[in-house]
């Protein structure tokens, strides 16, 4: 079992950064690729990004990608995702998974968080 947890989410305004970390319990986070989805409101969860085990590949969503930037330290069983040039439209609850594949889809991961809110006004 793993257990994590989120934190690190806020208001803030357009423009602005965070930087959502995930913390891992249980079992070290080496052994999973993690991954970051989000839902907002109304939607369904869509995924954000995926850090390989080792950190040396990562896949984002083209909504985010050159403004968010997911990394790990396994040595912490720890995954951050930092978050640039926020926009009112990446308000949403996020949550990090852990699972076997690397992968877009939220049934590739056993294990999940509780979820950060992250709301962005303009």
């Amino acid at each position: 079992q793993v257990q994590l947890v989120e934190s690190g989410g806020g208001l803030v305004q357009a423009g602005d950064s965070l930087r959502l970390s995930c913390a891992a319990s249980g079992r070290t986070l080496g052994w999973f690729n993690m991954a970051w989805f989000r839902q907002a409101p109304g939607k369904e969860r869509e995924f954000v990004a995926v850090i390989s085990r080792s950190g040396s590949s990562t896949d984002y969503a083209d909504s985010v990608k050159g403004r968010f930037t997911s990394s790990r330290d396994n040595a912490k069983n720890t995954v951050y995702l930092q978050m640039n040039k926020l926009k009112p439209e990446d308000t949403a609850v996020y949550y990090c998974a852990a699972g076997n594949g690397y992968s877009r889809y939220y049934d590739g991961y056993n294990y999940w968080g509780q979820g950060t809110q992250v709301t962005v006004s303009s």
